[in-house]
């Protein structure tokens, strides 16, 4: 016969596993995706991404998120990212190549039937980045593609990592 456990245990233990779980698992500070209207990113919609940065001693890792159909007809992506910093109005910008596909054509990301996701870092070189200061910091993305609009682009995003 099956002893029932009784409430107050059972949630204690869902409690303790719950932890276990999460502790092993890395958090990220900060992620956004952004959908574009009709699979189309045109090279004047730039999606924006704000977030607060109240760490400046630890290293982080920023990423590119991006969704599209296995219709995209490139094996890369080139964007320019402005980075505004707390309290400033004027922002810097680098010019970024993101590979998405091996040099075969076989997709970089990870695919689910004809959709694909990509995690690239976006900072140049991959590495991590240090904050100078504590505050808002604002992110805009913009496609400088030569077609334009590029086709076949489901969403676009930012996810920030804090390094361990």
């Amino acid at each position: 016969m099956i002893r029932i456990m009784k409430l107050p245990s059972l949630i204690i233990v869902y409690l303790v596993l719950c932890l276990s779980v999460s502790s092993c698992m890395r958090s990220n500070i900060y992620e956004k995706n952004i959908g574009l209207p009709a699979c189309k990113w045109k090279e004047k919609f730039e999606p924006s991404f704000v977030f607060d940065i109240t760490d400046t001693i630890s290293s982080y890792t920023i990423f590119l998120t991006m969704r599209h159909t296995d219709a995209y007809p490139y094996s890369n992506i080139w964007l320019n990212v402005k980075t505004t910093k707390p309290g400033e109005k004027n922002y810097s910008t680098a010019k970024i190549e993101i590979p998405l596909a091996e040099a075969d054509g076989k997709w970089i990301g990870y695919g689910m039937n004809e959709i694909w996701e990509h995690k690239a870092p976006l900072t140049p070189g991959g590495g991590p980045v240090h904050f100078s200061a504590k505050g808002e910091y604002k992110i805009s993305l913009q496609q400088i593609m030569r077609t334009n609009p590029l086709p076949e682009v489901m969403s676009v995003g930012i996810r920030l990592e804090k390094n361990q």
